[in-house]
């Protein structure tokens, strides 16, 4: 899918200053680095917690989640939910975010042909569709599953994204806001006040123990967790209008009362897995893998596969917090059991800091930025306190061992 030729020139007004950022200070991170002795995550994820025992809290919630919670009990709470929300008049009853990919596939799949439920999903398109993302998103919808897409305008979704870039070092900031408005819009529009999330991120890959046992996220929990502090309205700053934004509001908070709009986590309800999300998926969507074996930054092959800026997002991560895409999947596979911690951590070492070669190309056309740009603003984000350069090279100073 070659797209180069319809980017338009992006008239930007103004441009973010790239001084230098303390990455502790803005993220109120220790200093002193510490790896969690069950998995591979360390103490600079934002937010996450080390017990005495040098157990990271996620770890410690997937210990609660495998031989505590009542899963039997859980998914008790979800067939009353899903009966308190259910239509017998053929309309939607229950709007499902999803991409196309395996873990939103299987909560839309399982929800019309285990629990009943009529589902509606809703997509905001990625920034730049990958061939295969394409193909797993038409492999959902032809498994029997309605579909809304919603794609903002480009000149406007490109400018955000260079912005958010080099601003906040995060280039899925305006993804990330439409994934949180836009359902929130169709349930008001067609009046359907379910929505089902996929997993909880604090709870799954470490973050703020208090939403350990939420079923859901209300609209201020979003903003807090998901908008990393930076409001929509905030980029007015640079000249975007109100007509420029608004694909990106939540709707108001009268009119999400009024329609008694509930969103829900699945995974506060059924354990989630991941490998055996792709299991179901290639079997009852017919997702597929990325054909080109394993995605840059991991060793996995099923995971954020639908955008070409996603390895961007790890990458500033990377260089933010020295977590980078493997961490994030070897943790939680550890935590299921699916590998020991010391194959973990040989994976990590491997491919944490690979850099995503594959569509760097496409990500200077799609922000229309230099690479002398793009390294300048890579060199804004990053860690010092966790990077040191040896022989001409930038290397993490310590790693997961």
């Amino acid at each position: 899918m070659n797209l180069d030729s319809t980017f338009q020139p992006l008239d930007i007004k103004a441009e973010p200053t790239l001084s230098k950022v303390d990455i502790p200070k803005e993220y109120k991170l220790p200093l002193e680095v510490q790896y969690c002795k069950r998995c591979v995550v360390s103490n600079q994820r934002p937010r996450i917690v080390f017990d005495a025992d040098g157990i990271c809290n996620a770890c410690r919630f997937s210990e609660r989640k495998h031989t505590k919670i009542d899963w039997t009990e859980r998914e008790r709470e979800l067939r009353d939910l899903c009966d308190r929300f259910r239509r017998k008049d053929g309309r939607h009853d229950v709007i499902v975010p999803s991409s196309g990919g395996k873990d939103s596939a299987v909560v839309a799949h399982k929800l019309k042909y285990v629990y009943g439920m009529n589902p509606l999903t809703v997509t905001w398109a990625p920034h730049y569709y990958t061939d295969i993302g394409w193909f797993n998103f038409q492999g959902l919808i032809h498994s029997g599953l309605d579909n809304l897409l919603a794609t903002p305008n480009g000149v406007v979704h490109r400018k955000l994204t260079r912005l958010a870039f080099a601003e906040m070092g995060e280039p899925f900031q305006p993804f990330i806001y439409g994934q949180v408005a836009y359902p929130l819009a169709i349930a008001v529009q067609h009046g359907i006040p379910l929505i089902m999330d996929g997993e909880n991120g604090e709870a799954e890959y470490g973050g703020d123990s208090d939403t350990e046992d939420k079923p859901g996220f209300t609209a201020e929990d979003a903003e807090k967790y998901w908008f990393s502090g930076r409001s929509v309205d905030s980029w007015k700053e640079y000249g975007f209008t109100d007509a420029d934004l608004h694909m990106y509001r939540p709707p108001n908070i009268e009119s999400l009362f009024e329609l008694g709009v509930e969103r829900h986590f699945w995974s506060y309800y059924r354990n989630w897995i991941p490998q055996e999300h792709f299991y179901y998926a290639s079997e009852n969507t017919g997702f597929k893998a990325n054909p080109d074996g394993r995605s840059e930054g991991t060793y996995s092959k099923y995971a954020s596969l639908d955008d070409r800026i996603d390895g961007f997002h790890y990458y500033l991560m990377l260089l933010k917090f020295g977590i980078g895409r493997t961490t994030s999947d070897a943790a939680h596979e550890i935590r299921d059991g699916h590998i020991e911690r010391d194959e973990g951590a040989a994976l990590v070492r491997r491919y944490d800091a690979e850099f995503p070669e594959k569509h760097y190309q496409d990500f200077l056309k799609y922000c229309q930025i230099t690479e002398d740009y793009f390294w300048e603003v890579c060199e804004r984000w990053r860690n010092d306190n966790l990077w040191e350069r040896i022989n001409n090279e930038w290397r993490l100073k310590q790693q997961v061992s």
